[in-house]
């Protein structure tokens, strides 16, 4: 059992945790899936995506869904919410398997179906064990199977940011089980992406066995980031939260497309920055705080995994901009400057065609604007390249990696 979090009975405050501002933090957590009157905005989604559902709740098979929409428009919660309400409306003898697989993190095929069969497996009932490692993707697949048919009349498997997998061949084969005969259990799958070409890009063979529905995730407005945040005050102790604080987190991520998880999360920074700070209330400035502790960790997850190579670019155009008046430069002289930084840290240097590739995926990324400049007949046209992010918060976020960490600007 959960302890209540608004409980008076923690009175050492070296475990206070910061009780003096939330009462039920888990309310401010990204993968929690609130109550149906919490959802805000996503009536019309939810009505359609249960339509594509139905089927698992009356025991014959549900509809395949391609779900797009910009990152925290709600897509993942409502998957999740809508395949929730699905197994517990089920009819009397119909059996509903839900998982949700996150493709960022498991983003081989054998990875996918290894985590889909652990957490699909009530091994008290199907007497399987599911290892984490060490099996064929095949066997992964036949004790799927094998799990699904045991417990299962229907399965939703909702896969988030499908975008990020290695290839399709889960997709593919998920959808055709049934067909193919290797189940008598139905599959439905939810797919979900950022990117509305993620569709196009499949052959022909997956897209046609997927067959599926298309749902569009339009991005929250600040009534409605407003709205969201405010089903989540109770998170906070009573008269926490100062009355500017959440029309200004809201402001906040509305710049940013609408994204409801920023919202969220500059709110939850915003009352840790408070309790750091030891202040009663979560007032304005903390939310302006949180804000910058957003960037960094937005543009620390799109970093992190970045190889060395593509860090070193980053910070030569980093450096250009924190040190010049200027917010735009030529590829040769960004290239000059990466020189340098390999130079002082010992790196292999890569060729100019290479660079410019890399600048590239960093606009493919969002992280780096790149402009064709026409110097005339003589001239020629030039890359000129500016940084979308904060200068300061790439240069602090890149000079956390170990590597980096011995580079110093002349």
């Amino acid at each position: 059992m959960t302890p209540d979090s608004s409980s008076d009975s923690v009175d050492d405050p070296l475990f206070d945790s910061g009780h003096r501002i939330f009462s039920n933090k888990d309310l401010l957590k990204i993968g929690h899936v609130p109550e149906a009157d919490r959802i805000v905005g996503r009536d019309e989604e939810i009505a359609k995506l249960a339509k594509r559902l139905n089927g698992a709740v009356h025991g014959y098979s549900p509809e395949n869904v391609m779900i797009y929409g910009k990152t925290g428009a709600g897509k993942s919660l409502v998957s999740r919410h809508v395949s929730q309400r699905a197994q517990n409306a089920a009819e009397a003898g119909v059996d509903i398997g839900t998982a949700y697989i996150d493709c960022a993190e498991d983003n081989t095929e054998t990875q996918a179906v290894s985590s889909l069969a652990a957490k699909l497996n009530d091994e008290t009932v199907t007497e399987i064990s599911v290892p984490h490692t060490g099996l064929s993707t095949s066997k992964y697949y036949k004790l799927l199977w094998k799990i699904l048919d045991v417990q299962f009349d229907s399965v939703i498997i909702i896969l988030d940011e499908i975008d990020l997998m290695n290839d399709d061949s889960v997709l593919m084969k998920l959808s055709r089980a049934e067909e193919a005969g290797k189940i008598d259990c139905s599959i439905g799958v939810i797919a979900i992406s950022n990117k509305i070409q993620y569709i196009d890009k499949l052959n022909e063979r997956v897209r046609s066995s997927f067959q599926h529905k298309e749902l569009f995730f339009k991005p929250y407005d600040a009534n409605q980031l407003r709205e969201i945040m405010a089903n989540r005050e109770d998170a906070f102790r009573d008269g926490v939260l100062s009355e500017e604080v959440i029309p200004l987190s809201a402001a906040f991520a509305a710049q940013e497309h609408g994204d409801a998880r920023k919202a969220i999360d500059i709110l939850r920074h915003a009352g840790e920055v408070a309790y750091e700070d030891g202040a009663a209330k979560v007032q304005e400035k903390h939310v302006r705080q949180a804000q910058q502790h957003a960037e960094k960790d937005r543009f620390r997850e799109l970093v992190n995994g970045a190889p060395t190579q593509a860090k070193a670019a980053l910070l030569a155009l980093t450096e250009l901009s924190v040190n010049s008046d200027d917010d735009a430069f030529l590829t040769s002289r960004v290239y000059d400057q990466y020189e340098q930084i390999c130079d002082h840290l010992e790196m292999d240097v890569l060729s100019v065609r290479r660079f410019r590739d890399i600048l590239k995926e960093q606009a493919f990324l969002g992280v780096v604007e790149i402009e064709k400049i026409n110097k005339g007949s003589a001239g020629g046209i030039h890359l000129q390249n500016r940084l979308i992010e904060d200068p300061h918060v790439v240069r602090e976020t890149i000079l956390e990696d170990a590597w980096m960490q011995d580079w110093s600007s002349e």
